[in-house]
Order: structure tokens, then sequence, then C-alpha cells
């Protein structure tokens, strides 16, 4: 899954800078003709042990890419102070301000694959020391780095033939809408995307459309103009999670509470608010320095777990198998059972088998779909409550579930789910994918009966023994919003009710919300 959370090295060897057509340099190393046209061409020589240069080779460019997405790449690093576009060859190199800029742009993308266009694009140092261009023969680009220029220093932009080619920040607020939201993206796992580009003060995150959306306030409206630039129209992970960003109307947020769905870095001690995870002031302060995001440094498969390791909920351990198995411990051994396990974990994926462990019926194996599934349920139900006891769940090293040998009565502790008809996510698209949200206090119910009351669906969370505290009828009254006074309770009830019969062929959907009533 590359997208922005892509792990996968770049190489950063000396570049030959090849057969390159276009300008004049000025370096002692080549070879230059005079008129600058494609068609004459600059040798330069291999220089392998050349040190660090402020000049960056980039390469494999996509066609008709513009300069705009070129500078993109070296602004979260510093001023960037030329460039010349090769678009014939598909090349360009870039020049920043400082040497050090360079290196620091060089050593992230080899933690993080450089895209333009969702086309991974290869960065490596340039021979030459400094980028000497025929402004003559490199008008747009170079008005293009001017308008660049004036926003980053808080001027007016410029424009080309009459074009505008940037305009200003308006609000250090920015609204970003999630396309295609296949896998959950969390508050932490914007903060980790858009830190890169300067300080993050503030995140609230909501639905809307039935869309996931956020407000995000940088410190500074370069610092938002410089992530809208450079992420606007990116996928998070491959082909899915499609960041749509625009400035805010806004120009600061007044965020009330810390907790998984709105933050402000800059006061640690907000209250958490009613039925939300509260965050650690420690872990406020942690994530709210402008460090490598951590997306970068593992895998983008466990970017929803690296999420709830900043959060303090996991530990990572390496990536699960093809089969995507867990293991569950310190389960209530009186009152879990198989089918428990698989309407809880199948939240989160398409549970296949369950093996509540003979010798240690704390325990038990569950087998998602695949890997990824995996992830998402050990990021979200480690260190939730179910049945009184607080569960703790890891990868395991096992790549499946056996099931007990035929004839060998294991108690019913292992069942298969595989052709289970209540899989949420075996339909590819299904809307469900965009509904995957953390446990919360609060509960969406769908598939309700016409004829079914709020007092009925009250009185019926309430002998699963929960308080429910709060009730919203959806307009059409197929759906609604129940909140319990806990997420325990919550768990609670997801667990007893989804799939109740409500009669009249229709079985209850239950599922977390990111809502508040």
């Amino acid at each position: 899954m590359d997208g922005i959370a892509s792990d996968i090295a770049v190489g950063v060897k000396r570049s030959s800078d090849e057969l390159l057509s276009g300008s004049l340099y000025n370096s002692p190393n080549s070879s230059v003709t005079a008129n600058g046209s494609d068609s004459k061409k600059l040798r330069v020589e291999d220089s392998m042990d050349s040190p660090p240069s402020r000049v960056i080779h980039i390469r494999k460019l996509p066609n008709e890419v513009s300069e705009t997405e070129v500078i993109a790449l070296g602004l979260p690093f510093g001023k960037v102070t030329n460039i010349l576009m090769l678009k014939g060859k598909n090349q360009a190199f870039l020049e920043l301000g400082t040497e050090e800029a360079a290196v620091t742009m060089v050593t992230y993308y080899t933690a993080v694959t450089p895209q333009v266009r969702n086309v991974p694009v290869f960065i490596q140092y340039s021979n030459h020391k400094e980028l000497k261009t025929d402004s003559a023969l490199n008008q747009r680009a170079q008005a293009v780095l001017q308008a660049v220029s004036a926003v980053q220093e808080g001027g007016s932009p410029s424009s080309a033939a009459g074009e505008s080619v940037l305009t200003p920040a308006p609000s250090p607020v920015l609204r970003i809408i999630i396309d295609n939201m296949f896998y959950p993206v969390t508050l932490d796992v914007l903060q980790q995307i858009f830190s890169k580009f300067g300080t993050v003060m503030k995140i609230i995150t909501f639905t809307k459309n039935n869309q996931f959306q956020a407000l995000l306030q940088f410190s500074d409206p370069v610092n938002a103009q410089q992530a809208k630039l450079s992420l606007d129209g990116q996928n998070i992970y491959n082909s899915c999670c499609t960041l749509r960003i625009d400035f805010s109307k806004l120009v600061n947020l007044n965020v009330k509470y810390n907790n998984d769905k709105s933050r402000d870095y800059t006061r640690p001690d907000l209250p958490s608010g009613d039925g939300q995870p509260p965050v650690d002031p420690s872990v406020a302060a942690t994530l709210s320095k402008d460090s490598t995001s951590l997306l970068g440094a593992i895998s983008p498969l466990s970017a929803a777990a690296a999420a709830a390791a900043a959060a303090g909920r996991v530990a990572l351990s390496g990536h699960s198998g093809p089969g995507g198995v867990l293991l569950v411990s310190n389960l209530n051994e009186e009152m879990v059972t198989p089918q428990s396990l698989f309407t809880l974990f199948g939240v989160y994926g398409d549970v296949q088998r369950v093996k509540i462990l003979y010798n240690k019926k704390d325990s038990a194996l569950i087998q998602m779909s695949d890997g990824n599934q995996a992830q998402l349920a050990m990021s979200h139900l480690n260190g939730q409550k179910m049945y009184g006891k607080i569960i703790r769940v890891t990868l395991s090293k096992h790549q499946t579930v056996q099931l007990p040998r035929e004839g060998l009565d294991d108690q019913g502790l292992t069942k298969d789910f595989t052709s289970s008809p209540l899989h949420r996510f075996k339909k590819p698209g299904s809307k469900n994918f965009q509904n995957i949200f953390p446990p919360s206090a609060t509960l969406h119910l769908s598939n309700i009966p016409e004829n079914v009351t709020e007092e009925d669906l009250r009185l019926l969370f309430s002998n699963s023994g929960g308080t429910v505290k709060a009730f919203k009828f959806f307009q059409d009254r197929k759906m609604a919003l129940l909140q319990t006074s806990t997420v325990e309770e919550a768990i609670q009830a997801l667990i007893d009710l989804h799939n109740y019969d409500m009669g009249r062929g229709h079985r209850l959907r239950v599922s977390f919300s990111k809502s508040t009533i």
C-alpha cells in the first residue's frame, strides 16, 4: 500500500545527471552548448563520492507535470531558490536555499517515497552546486517560483502571462475531506502527515454528508499553503483515502476537548469530554512536536496501529501474516465465546476463524481475512473493556487458525466463520469501509423496522445491561443514534444486539459512531 504512508526506500546515490538538455550550469564539470535548446545535450561526469549539494535532481516525473507540483516536493524543507524543468526527459532540477535543506529533503525521501500525481519519482543529489538558468527559456518556471517565494515571505504572488499561478494563504486552517476511505484515518494519522509542513496546533474531525472531514490549524498560514500544495489529491494509502484540501473560512479553531475527535496540542490540560478516551498530556506534548512522521518510518499497513501506538495503546511488533491472526488475552473466560469475539472483531474486518485456547481459556486466536484488517482490529480494540476486563490484542506468529481434527470434541472453543453471512466487508466498495470508527459510547443503529419506536429501542438496549443516555432517530426512522453511559456498555450492547431479530425479516445492525447526540 504505497501512498503518503509508504516506507519504500529511495536511492540516494550520486546522480549522473544523464544526458540533459536545457540551461547553463555554474559548474567546472559541465560541458555546455550555448543556446540551451532541448535538442542540445549536456553531459555531466559521474561523481559517486561528491558531497551533498543543494541542487536536487528529480527523475521519472509523470507527463504534463507542472512546475508547481515539482516545487511542492521541496517546499516542506526550506526555500526553493531555482528550478529547471526538462519536460522532454521527464526530469527536473530543484535548487534549495541551503545544503542543509537539501540533505533533509533527500534523507526524508529515503523513508517516504516521493510521489507526483500518484507516480513514484526518483530523487538524487546533483553534481552541481548551483543551478544557473536562462530566464528567457525558463520563463514559466521562474514565474511560478517567484509566486511561491512571495507567499513564503508573506508577500503577494506575481503572475505569468496574466495568469495567477498561486494565491496567498488566506487562513492557517485547512478543511480536509477524505474520499474513497477504505481504511480509517484517525486524528493522529492526520497530525503525523501534516506536521511535516509545520507545527499543527489544533485538529477537529467530524462526519458530514457521510464523509470523514477535518479542520486542521497550523501555526502559520504559509505552512497551510505548503501542505495544501503538496498534499491535495494525494492518497494516504495506495488507491484510496484521497486527501481533498481547501482553505477554511475560519482563522482559528475553538477546541473544547482533547480526545479521538478533537485535539488542541497547545492545551494538553483540556478535559477528554463525556464518554471519550482521554489523551495523556505527555502524549499530547509528544505528538505536537514537528518531527518525522511515524507513517514514514513503518509499514503503511500498520499506519492505524501506529496512531494507536502514539497514544500508548499498542506496541508495534512487526506485521501480521497473510491470514492476519491476532492473539487476544486477558479475556473473561466465564463469559467469552467464539461468537462474541466474532461480533466485536467483525466491526473491523471479516473474521474467518476463532479459537479459544483449551489450556488457557482467557486467551484466543482470531483469524481475520487479511493483515490490514488484523492491524485495524488490534489498533482499535487493544486496551478496551470486554465483559469487565481490559483485553490485550497483539499479532500472533500463527499464519492460520487450525480447526480441530474431525471427530475431536473441543467443547465448542473453535468456530469457523468463513461462510458467515454477517461479514461486513465482503462486498467490494461497501459503505462499511467508510464507517470504521473506534469504540465509542454512541452506537449507530440501522435496518430498523417502521413499527419500532424509540421506547422499544431504549428498552431493548437497557435490558442488555446498559444505560441509555440519549437517543435520536434519523429522518427516515430506519437509522438512529443511541448513546450509552460508557464505551464498555456500548461494546456489550453491540455484542448482544448486532443482528438481533426485530421481526418482519429485519435484523438490527449495530456499529460504533463518530457522532454524538
